[in-house]
């Protein structure tokens, strides 16, 4: 049993510093300062209209995704959770700070934009090899790769698209960089996924149930 325990707390740990990278790149990607990422055009709309902190309208939207998901019946999982609540909070901790400074030139601003889409690239395959599921927005990237078949990369950057028009609809930020994440989000998770072999066909499909059923008689 000890071992299973420690096995499950490796995967914990893998997930929760894959979401953390995740976060970082998505605030490196708001800290360019050349118009926020699709997904964050639209929770800035969201925010606005609803009077919320971009960090509370990501958790606000992925509830929302994680039940669409549900009626999809799509597999949702501990990692699909954490990624819900973690990554909003995540950003709403770090956004503040000047850990990550604000850009106010362009050159500077494109340079952080494409560091932050690899950066979040990146935490995607970590947090997402640790087998707990996808989360709320990779969820759908996942539903739509195994759906039509098509490069990872290709639909990500269709459902960018699709949320970006959406988000500005709303009042969300939109700019330069907004463009440059719609074209490069695909490349990154693509060349990212590409050089690290990473493939989401072969994602463990674990619901949230059967997590806390196998943590349940581990601790038996």
């Amino acid at each position: 049993m000890i071992d299973a325990l420690y096995r499950e707390s490796l995967r914990i740990a893998r997930l929760l510093f894959g979401l953390l990278v995740f976060s970082v790149g998505v605030v490196m990607t708001l800290k360019a300062n050349l118009g926020y990422s699709p997904w964050f055009v639209f929770h800035h709309g969201v925010g606005l209209h609803l009077g919320l902190t971009i960090g509370t309208a990501t958790v606000l939207v992925s509830f929302v995704i994680i039940l669409t998901a549900v009626l999809m019946k799509e597999y949702v999982g501990f990692g699909t959770i954490c990624n819900m609540i973690f990554v909003g909070a995540f950003v709403d901790i770090l956004l503040p700070r000047d850990l990550i400074p604000l850009m106010e030139s362009f050159v500077p601003g494109v340079a952080m934009m494409i560091c932050g889409l690899f950066t979040l690239a990146l935490g995607t395959v970590i947090y997402l090899g640790a087998g707990y599921g996808a989360g709320p927005r990779d969820t759908f990237m996942v539903i739509i790769t195994k759906l039509t078949g098509k490069p990872v990369g290709l639909c990500r950057s269709c459902i960018e698209g699709m949320v970006l028009f959406t988000g500005w609809l709303l009042g969300g930020y939109a700019g330069i960089g907004t463009v440059i994440s719609v074209f490069g989000i695909g490349v990154a998770v693509q060349t990212v996924f590409s050089f690290l072999r990473f493939d989401v066909k072969t994602i463990p499909r674990e619901s949230f149930y059967e997590t806390f059923m196998r943590f349940r008689n581990m601790l038996r």
